[in-house]
């Protein structure tokens, strides 16, 4: 486990551009005696990232491509900032096992996520985990990885750091539930801007429409995964590695205001849960300050305002691919890896325009019966499985475009 340093924590922010990492470098500065920022890391989006250069002074800003940093690297000298650049997964790597970073917050969106987030757990960081494939695609190589060098691991989800809240007192993520009186884990979900829609108008769903969130301002991505519920799915998966359980105790709940994150239900009858303003400063704050907790800039939930709380089960019918999420997770090995790369290929088409809402789940439930089961045991083999998923995908995507 990382040491805590008699000075600021060393921080770095992998996907510090996105959502998660505009909102982690809003609660470090908020805390500027506590925290400061060693590394900073985006796709290619070059002067978002010079701008956090020059609010944060990082030793270290990581591109994906090596044209990105070269641009980098000339804004950051006409600027006089004294920054090292690098790019790439080697770039993303060394700053996540840097000695002078204690935190690693990991939300880099899809599988790109996984090398640097195994990276920080091989180092001994503490992992505040947004990035839920380093999960779904290699759950036991990850938290094998957590537990054999003493990392730290906490959830920065919404849901899941909710679950965590709501564990018994000295919890750790990757422990047994067996003799702690959970009965089961209730993994709420908005339901997304689709909730209501009539079945036959799915067909017709925009990208627009999908990215528009009802509650949460989160990447596109991520808003067509919460559109289509797989983003759900994905989360169940994630939490059956966090909290070393399987999906049959995990009951997904439909809860369209996001106010309560998520609950644990308990041998005795009591069902706790977290509840708070959908905003993801929250969990941020509350798993770099754990087990304290410090102000994170959110206004604390006015109850009156909410006025009443609503709860449903899902409709696996309208939404499919919360099903094959589930199915995937029982079946194991590289099912989900599979399932991941699948859903992350139709994304893409569907927000080119190139495939039709309704066509992802159609491509996912596709590329998993084509490609028979295989195991997920090494790193090796998940990269494998996910290469060859990610190529069927774009095959069913292109059949189904002619």
């Amino acid at each position: 486990m990382a040491i805590i340093p008699a000075g600021p924590i060393g921080v770095t922010v992998l996907g510090a551009t996105g959502s998660i990492g505009v909102s982690t470098l809003d609660v470090i500065a908020r805390h500027p005696q506590r925290y400061r920022v060693v590394a900073l890391t985006a796709n290619n989006q070059v002067e978002r990232l010079f701008e956090q250069c020059r609010a944060f002074s990082p030793e270290y800003v990581v591109l994906a491509e090596a044209d990105a940093a070269q641009q980098m690297q000339q804004r950051l000298a006409d600027a006089g900032l004294q920054t090292t650049v690098l790019s790439g997964v080697e770039g993303l790597e060394t700053v996540a096992a840097l000695e002078q970073v204690q935190q690693v917050m990991a939300a880099i969106v899809g599988a790109a996520g996984l090398a640097p987030s195994l990276a920080a757990a091989r180092a001994g960081k503490r992992i505040l985990l947004a990035n839920k494939e380093a999960l779904v695609m290699s759950g036991q190589i990850f938290m094998d990885a957590v537990r054999e060098n003493d990392a730290e691991l906490l959830p920065i989800d919404s849901e899941h750091n909710a679950i965590f809240q709501s564990m018994p007192a000295g919890y750790a993520c990757g422990q047994s539930l067996k003799g702690r009186g959970v009965r089961k884990i209730l993994l709420t979900a908005s339901g997304g801007p689709f909730r209501t829609l009539d079945k036959a108008q799915l067909e017709s769903v925009t990208p627009a429409q999908a990215c528009a969130h009802p509650n949460w301002d989160m990447g596109r991505k991520i808003s067509v995964d919460s559109a289509t519920m797989m983003n759900k799915g994905l989360e169940v998966i994630e939490a059956c590695w966090l909290f070393n359980t399987t999906p049959a105790q995990i009951e997904v709940v439909i809860h369209p205001q996001s106010v309560v994150h998520s609950m644990v239900a308990y041998a005795d009858g009591s069902v706790l849960a977290q509840m708070g303003n959908p905003d993801m400063r929250t969990p941020i704050a509350h798993a770099m300050a754990w087990p304290q907790r410090m102000d994170s800039g959110v206004e604390t939930l006015d109850l009156f305002a909410v006025g009443q709380l609503n709860f449903e089960r899902p409709d696996t019918q309208r939404f499919p691919c919360l099903r094959l999420a589930y199915e995937a997770c029982a079946e194991g090995g590289a099912a989900p890896a599979i399932l991941n790369a699948a859903n992350e290929v139709a994304v893409e088409y569907f927000l080119d325009e190139k495939i039709r809402f309704t066509q992802i789940a159609q491509i996912i439930a596709e590329t998993l019966q084509r490609l028979p089961q295989q195991p997920g045991d090494t790193l090796d083999s998940v990269l494998a499985a996910d290469h060859v998923a990610r190529e069927t995908a774009r095959d069913l995507a292109a059949e189904l475009m002619t």
